[in-house]
C-alpha cells in the first residue's frame, strides 16, 4: 500500500507506527513543517511543505486559530496536489489534525482512506480550563465561546475521516459522542525494554554530582516548566521538604518555554517567577540540592528516572504524558496528581499515590513517606511497571494494535461522512 503520514513535527506520535509499515514493504510517505529537505527517515520518505501566507492582522481574535490552521491546510494541500501530479496515490492517509494540516486533502484523494489522530476536544466548561483558581478566567471574558470556535478545527475534520484513534480513554471521553464512536483508544507504546529498571545506573547531574540508585532522589519532569504540569506546586512544596529530607537531591527536568496554556508574563518564564517566590524560603544549603538540568536526550532522561527515589507527576486535566508512563514502566515510585487522565493509569497505593493537584502538605508527606519506606517503594514500582508491561508496552501491546487499525482502516469504504 501507498501510506501517507500528516503531522506538522512528524514522526511524533507515529514514530513507531509509520517504520513498523515501512518494514512490512508499504510505500510510506510524510508531509511535514519538521525538514526543509527531502530526506529518508527509517524506510519513510519525509517531505517538507512551506507555508505560503501570512495570518491576517484584522482576523477576530476568537478566529485567529482557525485562520493559521486554515493557512497550514492549504500549504499542506497544495504539496498534495504536487504529489499527486508526481504520481502518488496513497491508499491510507494517517494524519494528526491538530494543527489543521489534513483540512482539505478528502479534495486531492476522495478515494484515500483517511484515519485521524484525536489528541483532544476542547472543553469549555470542564477539564483543564478553569481547573486552576490561580488561573481564573478574567471577568467578563467569553472563553467558553473562544473554545467553542476552537473546536471548530476538530469539527471541520471530523466529516473527512474513515476511523480515528486516540491514546488513553480520557483523551478520547472528551470528544462527542459521534467521534468517539469511530475512535479507537490504542496508546503510542512504551519500549519497556529501554524504560527498565537499572540497579547500576547513573546520572551525572554536574561535574560535582553524580547520582546512583544509593542516594535520595526526587524527580519532576516536565516538557517546559509551567503551571499546567503542575511546576507551580511542586515549588511551593520545596521549602518543607527540603527541610525534612536533608540528604534529598531534587532533579528537575524541563525548559523554560511554553507549551500549554497562558503564557508567563512577557519578558518572564514560569520558570523563573516561581524560583523566585520560593527560593527566600530556602537556604543556600538546601538549595545546592535542587537541580535544574534542562532539556535531556532520550538516554540521560532514561538513567536520571532510574535512579529516581521518588517521582512527582502533577497534571491538569489535560492530555497524560508520555513521561508518567515511561517512569512506570522503569519502576520508580510515583507521587501523582488525583486527576482524571492520571487514574487511568495509578490507583492508589497500587500503582502509585494520589494527592489532591493542589494539596502540598499531602505531596509532601507522601513523598517522605515513600522516601523512608523501602517495601512500599518495591512493591508500587513494581505493581507499575508490570501494568505498563501487560497493557502498554510497545512490541506486544501497542503497536501490534496499531497495525491491526491499519488493516481495518484499509479494508474499509473511503469517503468519510458529509457535513
Amino acid at each position: 500500500m501507498n501510506i501517507l503520514f500528516i503531522h506538522q513535527n512528524f514522526p511524533g506520535q507515529f514514530k513507531n507506527l509509520a517504520p513498523a509499515l515501512a518494514a512490512k514493504g508499504h510505500r510510506c510517505v510524510a508531509l511535514t513543517l519538521r525538514v526543509k529537505e527531502a530526506t529518508r527517515w527509517q524506510g519513510v520518505d519525509v517531505l517538507p511543505y512551506s507555508i505560503r501566507r501570512q495570518q491576517g492582522s484584522e482576523t477576530h481574535p476568537w478566529l485567529q486559530d482557525l485562520d493559521t490552521k486554515v493557512i497550514r491546510a492549504e500549504a499542506c494541500m497544495l504539496a498534495a496536489q504536487d504529489l499527486k501530479d508526481r504520481g502518488f496515490h496513497p491508499d491510507i492517509i494517517v494524519a494528526h489534525p491538530g494543527w489543521g494540516e489534513a483540512m482539505f486533502l478528502r479534495d486531492v484523494w476522495p478515494k484515500a482512506r483517511i484515519g485521524l489522530y484525536y489528541e483532544l476536544f476542547y472543553q469549555g466548561e470542564a477539564g483543564d480550563i478553569g481547573f486552576d483558581p490561580e488561573f481564573p478566567k478574567p471577568a467578563g471574558s467569553h472563553d467558553s465561546l473562544r473554545l467553542r470556535l476552537k473546536n471548530l478545527n476538530n469539527a471541520l475534520h471530523y466529516p473527512l475521516g474513515d476511523m480515528a484513534i486516540s491514546p488513553t480513554q480520557y483523551q478520547a471521553s472528551t470528544f462527542p459522542q459521534k467521534y468517539q464512536d469511530r475512535i479507537s483508544v490504542i496508546h503510542d507504546g512504551i519500549d519497556t525494554a529501554q524504560a527498565a529498571p537499572n540497579p547500576d545506573a547513573l546520572f551525572q547531574v554536574n561535574d560535582a554530582l553524580l547520582l546512583t540508585t544509593s542516594d535520595e532522589v526526587v524527580t519532576f519532569v516536565n516538557r517546559n516548566l509551567e503551571p499546567y504540569r503542575g511546576y507551580h506546586v511542586f515549588m511551593r512544596a520545596l521549602p518543607n521538604l527540603l527541610k525534612q529530607r536533608p540528604n534529598a537531591q531534587v532533579v528537575i527536568v524541563g525548559g523554560d518555554g511554553h507549551s500549554y496554556g497562558t503564557a508567563a508574563p512577557r519578558g518572564q518564564s514560569w520558570k523563573q517567577i516561581y524560583i523566585d517566590e520560593v527560593r527566600g524560603q530556602i537556604s543556600e544549603a538546601d538549595w545546592r540540592r535542587v537541580h535544574f538540568v534542562g532539556k535531556l536526550p532520550y538516554e540521560r532522561f532514561i538513567s536520571m528516572l532510574q535512579v529516581a527515589t521518588v517521582h512527582v507527576y502533577l497534571t491538569y486535566p489535560f492530555v497524560l504524558s508520555w513521561s508518567l508512563l515511561e517512569t512506570m514502566s522503569i519502576g520508580a515510585p510515583i507521587v501523582a496528581s488525583d486527576t482524571a487522565p492520571v487514574r487511568e493509569v495509578i490507583q492508589h497505593d497500587q500503582t502509585g499515590r494520589l494527592v489532591d493537584f493542589f494539596d502540598q502538605d499531602a505531596l509532601v508527606s507522601e513523598i517522605c513517606d515513600l522516601l523512608v519506606n523501602r517495601t512500599a517503594r518495591s512493591r508500587l514500582g513494581a505493581k507499575a511497571r508490570d501494568l505498563i508491561v501487560s497493557k502498554y508496552d510497545l512490541q506486544t501491546a501497542c503497536l501490534p494494535r496499531q497495525l491491526e487499525w491499519i488493516d481495518v482502516l484499509a479494508a474499509s469504504n473511503p469517503g468519510g461522512t458529509e457535513i
